[in-house]
């Protein structure tokens, strides 16, 4: 990617793009929120056992304790009049009942059962509301998908699953889920079953839950299993600065269940060996201020994207928003005209070249600057789609965008082993074009262009 313009940024600050190019200043904020890692997994009760209290449909934070990483951000979005969630604010906002109050507990409601379903019924069923496994998407903190992955998936334009590099670890998954179960079960000693049916959450409606397993704990309570598997060299994710620990992208997976199920507990049992000792057990306690969060963000994605049928923002990192954008955007078309960069875009640029000049007069290498470097790239890039060039006029200037495809022809890997064994005299057969793109700004007059 390549820029040429004016280093004169004029108007344009940092805030007036941090709150353009997120949109919902509430939005970015509960992302930022939630992509700190390291935070503590339980969730530690006040003396005594306390119920959260039923507030017309909204979940109490009485009775359970934000970790320190969580209570920054909770206190400055509780009392901030322009947020959703101030105390005494808007329709829908959070309010603090009496802590003695306590609430029934919700009934999950069946929307299927799914025992004798086809995978294409079980998808179409799953595209009626979010399911556990979106979520990290949607929240931001998914290394593999975005919240716009994710749109797609619910509007039936591409099915996520089926887009997924690494077939074969999903397919292991699924092979060795039970096998997995009957571990966790001889480990710990108890009693696991599965209803295969799909649950939705009976206030939140677009909310569904289709669990692995359930547990009946010695006390006579119920629990959530969620079965895992990966490599040896993974592993390692399931710890954070030398203690235990479930990994980021996998918590809100849990912690949508607990929420659409009303349990307050949910284990992981992820297999990374060949062995019963080579498995790793995690427990999660409810967390309802983080609940709550996350509440917000999945019933915001349902209503203003989903429902209205609008894409979300691209807020993710930039290597996944890249590879989001080349799975639904295909390959340049050094033919398309032109695109004209408004909305939120010129902002974005504007931040761009900025960090772009700070990192050449830095002395020193920044990871964060690079990665919000390509986090802005990357954006542009996809509002560019399938076009290899864009415009954004400012302040006199233009700024001319190219982000122009580099083809080689070559034989990929797979497609070289079925040469020599299938077809050693056609080469042409097999030959398959690969692109990479380059990325470039160019400023000039607008009288002059």
């Amino acid at each position: 990617m390549e820029i040429h313009g004016r280093q004169g940024f004029g108007r344009w600050s940092f805030p007036l793009f941090y709150y353009a190019v997120a949109q919902t200043p509430i939005r970015a904020l509960r992302i930022k929120h939630f992509r700190k890692a390291g935070r503590k997994n339980e969730c530690k009760e006040e003396t005594g056992r306390q119920e959260p209290a039923e507030t017309g449909g909204r979940i109490s934070l009485q009775g359970y304790r934000c970790t320190e990483s969580r209570q920054p951000v909770l206190e400055e979005l509780y009392h901030d009049p322009d947020s959703k969630l101030h105390a005494q604010g808007q329709k829908g906002g959070v309010t603090m009942p009496d802590k003695n109050v306590e609430r029934e507990r919700l009934n999950p409601q069946v929307l299927v059962d799914t025992e004798n379903l086809t995978r294409e019924e079980w998808l179409d069923w799953r595209r009626r509301g979010i399911g556990g496994s979106d979520v990290s998407a949607i929240i931001g903190i998914s290394p593999f998908r975005t919240a716009r992955d994710i749109y797609y998936d619910k509007l039936g334009i591409a099915v996520v699953e089926e887009n997924e590099g690494n077939w074969v670890a999903m397919e292991m998954g699924h092979l060795l889920e039970d096998l997995v179960a009957k571990i966790f079960e001889r480990k710990t000693g108890l009693k696991i079953y599965q209803i295969k049916k799909m649950f939705r959450h009976p206030l939140y409606p677009f909310m569904l839950a289709d669990v692995d397993y359930f547990i009946t704990m010695p006390d006579g309570t119920k629990a959530i299993l969620e079965i895992k598997t990966t490599n040896y060299n993974a592993k390692d994710l399931w710890w954070k600065d030398g203690r235990e620990t479930v990994p980021a992208y996998y918590e809100p997976q849990g912690r949508h269940y607990m929420a659409v199920m009303d349990i307050d507990r949910v284990f992981f049992c992820c297999l990374y060996g060949n062995t019963e000792d080579e498995v790793i057990i995690r427990e999660l306690r409810r967390d309802m201020a983080y609940e709550e969060e996350m509440i917000f963000l999945e019933q915001e994605f349902w209503n203003s994207y989903v429902q209205k049928q609008v894409p979300p923002p691209y807020l993710e990192d930039g290597d996944v928003i890249l590879a989001s954008a080349r799975q639904y955007c295909g390959r340049a078309d050094k033919d398309a005209g032109a695109i004209v960069l408004n909305g939120t875009m010129p902002s974005t640029l504007m931040r761009y070249m900025q960090l772009q000049e700070q990192k050449k007069q830095s002395d020193k290498y920044s990871k964060k600057l690079e990665a919000d470097i390509q986090r802005l790239k990357a954006i542009l890039a996809a509002e560019m789609g399938t076009s290899c060039r864009a415009v954004c006029d400012m302040g006199g200037s233009r700024y001319t965008l190219t982000y122009n495809p580099v083809r080689k022809m070559m034989v990929d890997k797979d497609n070289l082993m079925r040469l020599k064994l299938q077809y050693p005299e056609i080469y042409e057969q097999f030959v398959t074009v690969s692109e990479f793109r380059t990325f470039h700004v160019k400023v000039s007059s607008v009288d002059a262009a």
